[in-house]
C-alpha cells in the first residue's frame, strides 16, 4: 500500500521523509540531505555568508532568525534562543525552513525562463552565484 502527504511518503511499509529546502529571504538555496552534518554545513557549502566561530553551539557566533520553518538540535545549545531563532551549527531542518540570511554571493536556485516552439513560458530551477 502507498500512502503519501507533502512530507512523507509511506511505500510497504517503509516511510520516506521530503528532504527540507532551505530559503534565504524566501529564496530557494538548497534542498537538504544527510550528506550534510548540520545547517552550518549546508549553507557553507552553498557559500552563504554567516559568521561561526565554535561550531558545537556553545558561544552562538552563528545565531540565526528563522522567517519559516523549524529545526532540530544534534547537541542541546548553551546560548539562549528567542523562539524564532536558531544556532545552524547543532541544527538541521525538520521542515522547509526560511532563515533570515542574505543570498547575496550565494550559489541559489533560481527560475529561468525557456520559450518553447509553442511560445509557452515555464520556469525551470537554475543554480546561480547571487553576486549583487
Amino acid at each position: 500500500m502507498t500512502k503519501a502527504n507533502l512530507q512523507t511518503l509511506t511505500f510497504n511499509n517503509a516511510t520516506f521523509k521530503k528532504a527540507p529546502i532551505v530559503s534565504l529571504q524566501g529564496q530557494p538555496a538548497l534542498l537538504y540531505t544527510a550528506q550534510h552534518t548540520s545547517l552550518l554545513d549546508a549553507l557553507e557549502q552553498k557559500k552563504v555568508k554567516i559568521f561561526s566561530e565554535c561550531r558545537n553551539g556553545f558561544c552562538g557566533a552563528c545565531k540565526t532568525k528563522i522567517n519559516k520553518g523549524t529545526v532540530r538540535y544534534h547537541t542541546v545549545p548553551l546560548v539562549e534562543l528567542e523562539a524564532n531563532e536558531c544556532l545552524p551549527c547543532c541544527c538541521s531542518p525538520e521542515t522547509d525552513l526560511d532563515l533570515a540570511l542574505s543570498a547575496n554571493g550565494a550559489e541559489v536556485v533560481t527560475p529561468r525562463q525557456h520559450c518553447h516552439q509553442t511560445n509557452n513560458i515555464e520556469q525551470e530551477p537554475q543554480l546561480v552565484s547571487n553576486e549583487n
